[in-house]
């Protein structure tokens, strides 16, 4: 590692951020793949230092985790009948509309009337579902990683509380999609190019940031949307459940990695940076849905930089990273070699952040039990 910063392009693969030819260039070309092969090579640590909370706030967590376990099958009212198309219709009143702001007069999509626009609705909320739960084994083979390679007993416990935590919300994503829509789409390419980046990394503090700060942290900000938007309450329920574990995932991030950090050298620092920069942009690009569009016949790159104008598109790819920003700033990977990832994040839009509260901080106020889940 030289004393410089590496170039964007060698970061990740382009030199500007925003080129949505570039972006939408990787595509998932194993759309009938049924598994899928990282090879990674890092070390299983095992400790003989027993001694339960040496780190006062990750045991805390530890016990709040084991008190805060639900069961998919039987805490969700699955009984609850969802018709899909109904609540995409209704999720669009509620939100303003499909295509408000949208000026597609001349495009493919122009002669689109409210069979395709409620169709368009469905794949979208079909192909949501499906990237959430691509993200979370993502999640759980990482965390699994996490019990394997992390050094400290506290966090091997936390961790394997969240190997349970991930299974359970790949089941409910799944079991949701199964019986209450009505498709799966395969992994986006970008999301699964930093997961593969993320488990072939040898670095156990890597795994922590790609998975508990960047993916963890940008899935916790996107449930948080679906659940204010959507009007089902199945969904609602599930996501609220999802939520109040995730939060603790987070905030197991930023307790251990915030220790750790203090011990790295500034090359070694350097190193994560960019790594959080090439996490958050290949997270945004995900979240185009050009899948979709070929599904729907639509050419993505004539209607895709149209949806990139909307102001609202841009507040919400925005807020995306209101969680990220803050937990990356409590690691001190904001301000470190003058700035780099300040400046990166500025560049993307999202900065204004840096202030909100850190999720070491706020977990606690998004835990729920029982009951409070359907509020």
């Amino acid at each position: 590692m030289t004393d410089q910063m590496r170039p964007t392009i060698d970061i990740i693969g382009r030199e500007e951020i925003n080129d949505l030819e570039a972006i939408m260039s990787v595509i998932n070309t194993d759309t009938d793949e049924r598994l899928h092969s990282v090879h990674s090579v890092y070390d299983t640590v095992f400790t003989w230092d027993y001694e339960k909370g040496q780190r006062p706030k990750l045991d805390k967590l530890y016990e709040k985790a084991k008190k805060a376990q639900w069961n998919g099958q039987t805490d969700l009212p699955w009984e609850t009948e969802v018709d899909q198309e109904k609540v995409v219709a209704a999720n669009a009143v509620a939100n303003g509309g499909f295509h408000e702001g949208i000026d597609i007069s001349g495009t493919s999509i122009a002669s689109w009337g409210d069979k395709e626009w409620l169709q368009f609705g469905v794949e979208s909320q079909n192909w949501t579902l499906s990237q959430f739960m691509h993200g979370e084994q993502g999640a759980l083979v990482c965390t699994a990683k996490i019990v394997e390679s992390v050094p400290w007993i506290d966090a091997k416990y936390y961790a394997a509380t969240q190997v349970v935590d991930e299974a359970r919300h790949v089941e409910v994503f799944s079991k949701y999609l199964d019986e209450k829509l009505s498709g799966h789409y395969p992994i986006n390419a970008h999301l699964r190019l930093l997961l593969d980046e993320i488990i072939a990394d040898k670095r156990w503090d890597m795994t922590y940031l790609g998975m508990q700060i960047m993916v963890e942290g940008l899935a916790l900000a996107a449930f948080g949307f679906m659940h204010q938007m959507t009007t089902e309450p199945l969904l609602k329920q599930l996501l609220r459940y999802v939520m109040s574990d995730e939060s603790r995932h987070v905030a197991f991030g930023v307790l251990s990695l915030q220790e750790y950090y203090t011990e790295l050298s500034a090359a070694e620092i350097r190193e994560r940076q960019e790594f959080a920069f090439e996490a958050a942009i290949r997270m945004r690009d995900r979240f185009l849905q050009q899948e979709v569009w070929d599904r729907m016949g639509a050419n993505p790159k004539e209607i895709v930089p149209l949806l990139m104008q909307v102001p609202e598109r841009q507040v919400f790819q925005t807020l995306l990273f209101s969680k990220i920003v803050p937990n990356c700033k409590k690691l001190g990977l904001l301000d470190a070699a003058d700035g780099w990832l300040r400046t990166k994040f500025t560049e993307m839009g999202a900065i204004a952040f840096e202030d909100w509260a850190d999720t070491g901080e706020e977990y606690e106020t998004m835990q729920v039990t029982g009951s409070e889940a359907v509020a």
